[in-house]
């Protein structure tokens, strides 16, 4: 931010608490840029510039008068903050075009520059002091609705209930509001359930908005249910068509849309992937204390969608067509049609053999460790399974509230699969305790985990102990069940590209044209896969998101041919 921002005194918050930097004040110099870019417009008292759930909003730089931001709760007009010359509205929604949790309006009358998405995205192209400074107001100012509470949805749960996390883990990594009553421990629960004709039985409830009122509802559902997505244009031909919202598609995402080409992803969760919830990344280059997993994601959303992408959420891909021009069919029977694809839907963890693993997912096996799930191991002893960085970074930050973390690594040394620096701090940290040549031989429980058991050694007794909590991080398995047979596969599932093909793979598939595969090119032209998903791959954030970039450098080759 340049000088001149930061001698101005912060606006006027409905808190003292609230920080101020969250509301930066513009310079003259800056507030005449934004006025070439937008309307300018009286505005009259009590006016609303913004309502709530209202899609296509707009910011509004403070010319004179006030603006006052606010969140009806309950009946109550809340204020947030209130804005005066020099100050502008609006959060991250008005980036990802998805609709508003808050409400503008104006408290005195004035005059406002109004900039609406297509402005304000225009802007941020092309300014780049205006960008940092809008850009990183947006973020915080969505940090800020998220940890103060403010209500756009109300979850009805239980924290026993493996629904309940799931719903909760779908909002968080979507970072969209969310106020939640656990059945087992708040007192306002009898009077929502009556006021929203519900029962336990139906939990996890979502209310939308305060109107709709969803029982067990799909990570789909919830998605429509808050507009967290366009619509699908069938007809139209994009130039790129991601499947997968992880480091490796959100960056191909960036470069693609950057690069002028029209860019849709197709994410089945929330978008970073797998890296998504990790809890923190140290070895990612221009990070020396690290980031989350989920921050870094979120960072990388905002970026694609500022140059233009579409991301869409709870939207996984079932089907793909080679026949002709390229076709990614999703839930639903919906069609979209792309010049090239890139698959990047990445990989899961493996499971381990236990006949009643499933009855227990999601109520006390989990597969990442977001605070989500590690919130409810606060005192607790907990395992760890598995022996790779994502598996160490979860230990290390399960360590900080756990009572004492079970690492159980198959193993008899973690160096071949663990960077040195976790290591390191495993072995040196008291409440780890590491278990090599050691596996989980048996989960026990009823409804819900209790006990765990595990051997160590291939004839080594076995231990049974008393822990509810169970994070499994294991090898991988490749995401291409709905590939249907369009792409080459090696042994293991995993898409071959480039290099890797050999000419019985190439014969095979019928490949069409006079050049060989480009590298991460797969068996059928203009088919990409990028990430965990490719056969070979580098298993770390930083070379996925390389091969995302990389890909798209290909795929203007193809799209000139």
């Amino acid at each position: 931010m340049s000088k001149a921002t930061d001698t101005v005194p912060p606006p006027q918050a409905a808190s003292a608490s609230l920080p101020w930097d969250v509301f930066p004040t513009l310079s003259e110099r800056q507030i005449t840029r934004m006025i070439d870019h937008g309307r300018r417009r009286a505005t009259v008292r009590d006016e609303v510039l913004v309502d709530l759930h209202s899609k296509g909003g707009s910011s509004f730089l403070v010319l004179s008068g006030e603006v006052v931001v606010r969140r009806p709760d309950g009946g109550a007009e809340s204020p947030i903050v209130r804005y005066r010359r020099g100050q502008f509205s609006g959060e991250t929604n008005l980036i990802t075009g998805r609709p508003s949790v808050v409400q503008v309006y104006v408290a005195e009358p004035g005059e406002v520059i109004e900039l609406n998405r297509d402005q304000l995205l225009a802007l941020i192209q092309t300014d780049a002091e205006l960008s940092e400074i809008l850009i990183r107001s947006f973020i915080l100012r969505r940090v800020l609705i998220v940890d103060r509470d403010i209500r756009d949805v109300i979850v009805i749960g239980s924290t026993h209930d493996a629904g309940t996390l799931r719903v909760k883990g779908f909002l968080t990594r979507n970072s969209h509001p969310f106020h939640y009553v656990d059945l087992d421990r708040d007192r306002e629960t009898q009077e929502l359930l009556d006021r929203f004709h519900v029962s336990p039985s139906d939990i996890p409830i979502v209310v939308c908005r305060d109107a709709v009122v969803l029982r067990d509802p799909t990570n789909a559902q919830i998605a429509d249910c808050l507009s967290l997505n366009e619509p699908i244009d069938q007809t139209r031909v994009s130039d790129l068509v991601i499947v997968g919202g992880g480091p490796a598609g959100l960056a191909a995402a960036v470069y693609g849309a950057s690069e002028g080409l029209s860019v849709v992803v197709l994410e089945s969760n929330a978008p970073g992937g797998q890296a998504g919830s990790s809890s923190r990344i140290e070895n990612y280059l221009g990070f020396p204390t690290g980031i989350s997993g989920h921050e870094l994601a979120e960072r990388a959303y905002t970026q694609a969608v500022k140059f233009g992408a579409r991301i869409m959420v709870a939207a996984g891909a079932t089907s793909l067509g080679c026949n002709g021009r390229h076709a990614v069919v999703i839930g639903g029977g919906l069609t979209l049609r792309a010049r090239a694809v890139i698959v990047a839907t990445g990989a899961q963890y493996s499971k381990p053999a236990l006949d009643n693993l499933s009855a227990f997912e999601g109520a006390g096996v989990y597969y990442g460790a977001t605070p989500t799930e590690t919130q409810l191991c606060v005192g607790e002893e907990v395992v760890v399974v598995g022996g790779g960085n994502s598996a160490g970074q979860a230990a290390v930050s399960l360590a900080e509230s756990a009572d004492r973390v079970h690492m159980l690594v198959r193993r008899s040394t973690l160096s071949e699969t663990m960077s040195r620096y976790l290591i390191r701090r495993i072995e040196e940290n008291p409440a780890i305790v590491l278990h090599h040549d050691t596996e989980i031989v048996g989960l026990e429980g009823n409804g819900r985990l209790e006990r765990v058991v595990w051997r160590s050694g291939s004839e080594g007794d076995t231990e049974t102990h008393d822990i509810r909590h169970v994070f499994i991080m294991t090898g991988g398995v490749p995401n291409t069940g709905w590939l249907n047979g369009c792409v080459a596969l090696d042994q293991k599932g995993f898409v071959k590209t480039g290099p890797d093909l050999s000419s019985d793979d190439l014969t095979a598939a019928r490949w069409p044209v006079g050049r060989p595969p480009f590298l991460l090119e797969t068996s059928h032209p203009g088919i990409f896969a990028v990430g965990d998903v490719r056969s070979g791959n580098v298993k770390r954030v930083a070379s996925a998101v390389g091969e995302g970039s990389i890909a798209v450098a290909f795929i203007h080759q193809v799209l000139r041919q």
